[in-house]
């Protein structure tokens, strides 16, 4: 007759499970040490860091920010950038940042960088005037360099903040009119600003915006996005032109985009227009209210092409 198992021998099946089932799959690796953290006094009270993203054997899911060893931000995997707001002015500060994977497992703290708030201006209200004459020049399929010309101020612009569309991305000393933009993807459309800052957190209006087409990965095709988008604000209305990519075939279907949501469907049927395309929007909301804009067409094989170059414009 066969003896049922006894405790020691169930405790021990017990444990060669648990051990089957996760010793050897459990993930004890750190991600690698966040590099390239920089922190810049944003206003008298604010500062902006920034770091490289770190890699893992599996993967980097958030970010922790340090000051002085006390953790006050904590950011997903797809954040490098934090501003730490409540500060106080004329007070030096010393940020580090460590990734963080889904084990639990944290990195080494990146070297300690160390940044001083400047001090308060609590009546400067007046905002900085817009930057001019922005370019951006290819750095490969993957990274681009920004120029600009200095921006005046009644008291003194602290930073300059590039923006992605509507997302800030970097932001640089007030002293630099030069940017460099990373992790970009090949074959992508991208659209820069750029925004003076002051110590009093005024912003300046919009630098004009300027357009990058990455360049295309290996065994890509060209890109298939509308370029020329123009994008003009008149009383009740918004007029748009652009010209379609060329596809090898009509283009018959836009989709257009308002604020990153779909506003319409332009539909041309059996003759689309050739060369320059033209559209105008109806708009109710009132004086001030902003529009970012932008399109993409259907092609030939049925499938919707890459995004335009983003516009923003203020309805009358």
């Amino acid at each position: 007759m066969q003896r049922p198992p006894t405790l020691a021998a169930l405790t021990c099946a017990a444990v060669l499970v648990l051990t089957a089932c996760g010793g050897k799959d459990k993930d004890t690796e750190s991600p690698t040490t966040p590099s390239g953290v920089t922190a810049q006094a944003g206003s008298a009270t604010s500062v902006h860091v920034m770091w490289n993203q770190a890699t893992d054997n599996k993967a980097v899911t958030g970010y922790e920010v340090f000051q002085k060893g006390a953790k006050v931000k904590t950011l997903p995997a797809t954040r490098n950038m934090v501003d730490i707001d409540r500060l106080t002015p004329e007070t030096p500060y010393t940020f580090t940042v460590r990734a963080r994977d889904a084990a639990g497992n944290l990195s080494e703290p990146s070297a300690a960088v160390p940044v001083t708030t400047p001090a308060p201006t609590p009546e400067d209200r007046a905002a900085p005037s817009r930057p001019l004459k922005l370019t951006v020049r290819a750095d490969g399929s993957r990274a681009a360099t920004l120029s600009w010309a200095r921006a005046a101020d009644d008291v003194g612009i602290t930073s300059y903040d590039i923006y992605q569309e509507d997302s800030r991305i970097h932001s640089v000393p007030g002293t630099e009119t030069t940017a460099r933009v990373t992790e970009l993807r090949p074959g992508t459309v991208y659209t820069f600003t750029v925004r003076a800052r002051d110590a009093a957190e005024n912003s300046s209006p919009d630098s004009d915006p300027v357009d990058l087409t990455t360049a295309t990965a290996p065994g890509k095709g060209p890109s298939t996005a509308p370029t020329s988008l123009k994008a003009t604000a008149r009383k009740g209305t918004i007029d748009l032109t652009w010209t379609p990519p060329r596809t090898g075939g009509p283009v018959k279907e836009h989709q257009l985009f308002l604020n990153g949501k779909l506003a319409t469907t332009i539909v041309w049927g059996a003759a689309p227009p050739a060369g320059t395309a033209a559209y105008t929007i109806t708009v109710t909301d009132k004086p001030g209210t902003r529009y970012s804009i932008k399109l993409r067409a259907k092609l030939p094989d049925g499938k919707w092409g890459d995004f335009s170059a983003q516009r923003t414009v203020v309805v009358r």
